[in-house]
């Protein structure tokens, strides 16, 4: 069982995307609801966190995933309650992260494409309703 949080991945930083500047009167919350929402989904428990175009997100089978819903961009943080590793860079005034995938919401059905394997898969149980009303 993996328990590492927060683990650099060795992914190219071209696949980096960069964020918008980080406020300046306070640290950048991103990092730390990640391992929140990966404690989540441990537990089990489904919780919805948006923080501006980002949802952070987990559900009751124990996966978690944050996703940019501007630009339909995800990466999963958990599945099946084991944390997956991630990579997120950050500096003074900004922060990246590593996305490995892009998402579409199809009714009830959550929809994920990676981008290395070009493999899609479909997942119904997500709080897709929740979901769409933040797009």
């Amino acid at each position: 069982m993996n328990r590492s949080i927060g683990k650099p991945c060795n992914a190219p930083e071209k696949s980096i995307k960069q964020a918008r500047p980080r406020p300046a009167h306070g640290r950048w919350r991103e990092l730390s609801s990640c391992r929140y929402i990966q404690r989540r989904a441990a537990e089990h428990d489904g919780r919805v966190v948006t923080i501006g175009q980002l949802t952070l997100f987990s559900s009751e089978t124990g996966d978690a995933w944050i996703i940019d819903r501007e630009e339909h961009l995800a990466l999963r943080l958990a599945r099946q309650g084991d944390p997956e590793p991630f990579h997120i860079e950050e500096t003074e005034t900004s922060f990246a992260i590593d996305w490995k995938g892009h998402y579409r919401i199809e009714g009830a059905a959550f929809v994920y494409t990676d981008r290395d394997t070009g493999r899609t898969t479909t997942v119904v149980g997500y709080p897709t309703d929740k979901l769409a009303t933040t797009e």
